[in-house]
């Protein structure tokens, strides 16, 4: 099964932002930020990339897919 890892927390750390900060940034909530650090939130794919433009970064440096992804044909 896949799942979404990710580094927000390491870059907002490298960018010395607390959480209040960045949701303001992004225009979302502190709790918001906590859930997708603590990976029991999936943020949108505009959500995403908001936080990938705040850090001046590549979304898929800061959220990768563990778990590999299978191709299933249709058979």
């Amino acid at each position: 099964m896949e799942e979404l890892h990710n580094h927000v927390r390491e870059f907002r750390a490298r960018d010395r932002l607390s959480q209040a900060e960045l949701a303001k940034l992004i225009g979302a909530s502190r709790q918001t930020i906590a859930l997708i650090e603590r990976g029991d939130y999936s943020p949108s794919v505009v959500l995403a990339l908001k936080i990938a433009h705040v850090f001046g970064e590549s979304v898929e440096k800061i959220f990768e897919l563990k778990g590999g992804i299978t191709n299933e044909s249709s058979s």
